[in-house]
């Protein structure tokens, strides 16, 4: 018998002062039998950054040729690929060459600077792409405050992100790796 994902019920407020973009949503996130909570909460925080009332979660970890989370523009190109974890460089070229802006959200603390280290100049030619780490301590800290049912509030200002999962808050600072030109 196959195992089933895990349903979060997550209802999130985002303030987005850097894009004066305000936005509630009930989300369902489905967590694949081999994800874990944090690359869930990872994903979260990535919706987050770029809500928009067209963002979609692809069909997750088990699909190669979808995003984690993805925005079609109003004539249906792909504004938007949004990619969650350490992925093959062919991954994240093909992406590149189908959506307008590529963003990967890597974490995982050593293993992301590693991994990060030996792919860095392959990705210096892909113009559309922007590489952001959420560091350890941070996504260890979203993973603890992880519910079943989440009531979460996003704040984000120059760059920054606060965070309230219940009664905690995070101040949450993504390092940018690289930032795409487009």
């Amino acid at each position: 018998m196959a195992l089933r994902a895990t349903i979060y019920k997550v209802e999130i407020e985002v303030s987005d002062l850097d894009r004066s973009h305000f936005q509630t949503a009930s989300l369902a996130l489905a967590r694949h039998p081999s994800e874990t909570e944090e690359r869930l909460m990872v994903r979260l925080l990535a919706w987050a950054l770029h809500a928009d009332e067209r963002l979609v979660f692809g069909r997750g970890i088990s699909s190669d040729d979808e995003a984690t989370i993805w925005l079609h523009d109003l004539s249906g190109n792909m504004a938007l690929w949004v990619e969650v974890g350490l992925p093959d460089e062919r991954v994240l070229r093909r992406a590149c060459g189908r959506a307008e802006r590529v963003v990967l959200y890597i974490y995982g603390g050593r293993t992301a600077a590693q991994w990060w280290e030996r792919n860095a100049h392959a990705f210096e030619r892909l113009d559309n792409l922007s590489v952001i780490e959420v560091p350890q301590a941070t996504s260890l800290a979203m993973t603890r405050l992880a519910t079943r049912n989440l009531r979460v509030q996003a704040t984000v200002q120059d760059g920054l992100v606060w965070l309230t999962l219940g009664e905690e808050t995070l101040s949450i600072e993504p390092l940018v790796r690289l930032r795409g030109s487009r």
